[in-house]
């Protein structure tokens, strides 16, 4: 089975924050100060039909230093897609973000954490890493400020990205809060891409990415030493 990145095999203390954007848009700006405030970058999965409700904002995420990655132009359950529907989806949307910052996305997430392997090998054909998430605050449950701050900050680990919601109800009273502990606990919060290993690397059964070593096989001696 074709597994997307869950998290990624690292013990250097860095995590990574993620928030997806397909409904609505009026707190993402308090975000992103509280955000500034902590100095944190993250990176935003956005969906096309948000991203055309406002751009600014989506102008706005680029010029904080924000990274954006792409979560479909229609926020479908992809595997219920063919190749061509599902390469669409992805290509409107980046067409979309072109227009509006002049760059293209190399991250995707599907909404619902929906995938198979169609999903994930027409992402990847397309140069996408496909990206899900270790860490979910299941913030969208509305449970409370107290219970988003737990599920986001309880037993987080290198490597771990943990997943928010631009529009959920109690992100700008928890995200501070978050902030704050993941720091206090050593963690540096990076975009995803900053995540990911380089060179080669495979994704295990858990979903987590890990570096590929160095194999150079044994030279043979014949002097006698």
């Amino acid at each position: 089975r074709e597994l997307p990145i869950y998290c990624v095999d690292r013990s250097d203390g860095k995590i990574a924050i993620s928030f997806d954007a397909a409904w609505g848009g009026d707190q993402t700006e308090e975000i992103l100060n509280i955000l500034d405030a902590y100095g944190v970058k993250t990176t935003f999965f956005l969906v096309d039909i948000w991203s055309e409700r406002f751009p600014e904002l989506v102008r706005e995420i680029d010029r904080r230093g924000h990274e954006i990655g792409n979560h479909s132009t229609s926020h479908p359950h992809m595997t219920k897609l063919n190749e061509d529907k599902i390469a669409r989806e992805l290509t409107a949307m980046d067409d979309r973000l072109e227009s509006l910052i002049g760059k293209r996305s190399a991250l995707f997430r599907p909404p619902y954490g929906d995938y198979n392997n169609r999903v994930v090998l027409t992402a990847r054909a397309q140069g996408y890493e496909v990206i899900q998430w270790s860490v979910d605050s299941l913030d969208w449950k509305n449970r409370g400020v107290d219970d988003l701050v737990q599920k986001a900050t309880r037993n987080v680990k290198s490597g771990d990205i943990i997943l928010f919601h631009n529009d959920s109800k109690y992100i700008l009273q928890a995200l501070p809060r978050v902030l704050d502990s993941l720091q206090k606990q050593g963690f540096e919060i990076v975009p995803v891409s900053q995540l990911l290993l380089d060179g080669k690397t495979t994704i295990d059964t858990q979903g987590r990415q890990k570096a590929v070593p160095n194999t150079v096989p044994e030279v043979e001696n014949h002097d006698g030493n």
